[in-house]
């Protein structure tokens, strides 16, 4: 997948020593053809690097397991992390916890299609922000091509180096960005 330009980038959020980002991408289909590949694992192959591992529903505890390309390209060494869904209100809000990462997925009806918003807060513990972003860019472009398109290629086979770049470039390299 080659980097788009146009595409809207994250932003970081700041709360207190919490950092987070946030990312809005608007598609043409309906909130429940985007909320299945939140949540199907058939659709998370395509553009999400974990699928969810269990029931799926209000406090549920689940795994969030890599799937195995991910595992081999990354040195993954543990396979799956507890999660745990914190909302679950189809299709409209999805939260789900990951090892220390919160996701919030909103979903609004916008002219026949879908506001999608990712909120994120990670811990200082993993990669700094700018890797992160990257990471969920190139996971929502492969998202918003599956949704389109019915198909795309597993995140495991791209580079995130060109958005790494990007992230950086607007960013910083460390955890304390400006």
């Amino acid at each position: 997948m080659t980097v788009d330009a146009t595409q809207r980038m994250g932003e970081l959020l700041r709360d207190g020593d919490r950092v987070g980002l946030r990312f809005v991408r608007t598609l043409r289909h309906p909130p429940e053809k985007v909320w299945r590949a939140l949540t199907e694992a058939d659709q998370l192959a395509h553009w999400m690097p974990v699928y969810l591992d269990g029931e799926l529903g209000p406090g549920a505890e689940i795994q969030a397991v890599f799937w195995p390309e991910v595992v081999a390209r990354y040195g993954i060494d543990e396979a799956a992390l507890p999660a745990e869904i914190l909302v679950w209100d189809p299709p409209r809000v999805l939260e789900w916890r990951w090892d220390t990462d919160v996701l919030r997925w909103e979903l609004a009806l916008v002219g026949g299609g879908t506001e999608l918003t990712l909120v994120t807060w990670i811990a200082r513990s993993g990669p700094p922000p700018y890797q992160v972003g990257a990471g969920y860019h190139l996971c929502l472009s492969h998202l918003v091509e599956l949704v389109d398109t019915g198909t795309a290629t597993s995140v495991a086979a791209d580079d995130p180096a060109p958005y790494e770049e990007r992230y950086a470039e607007a960013w910083g390299t460390t955890w304390d960005p400006s």
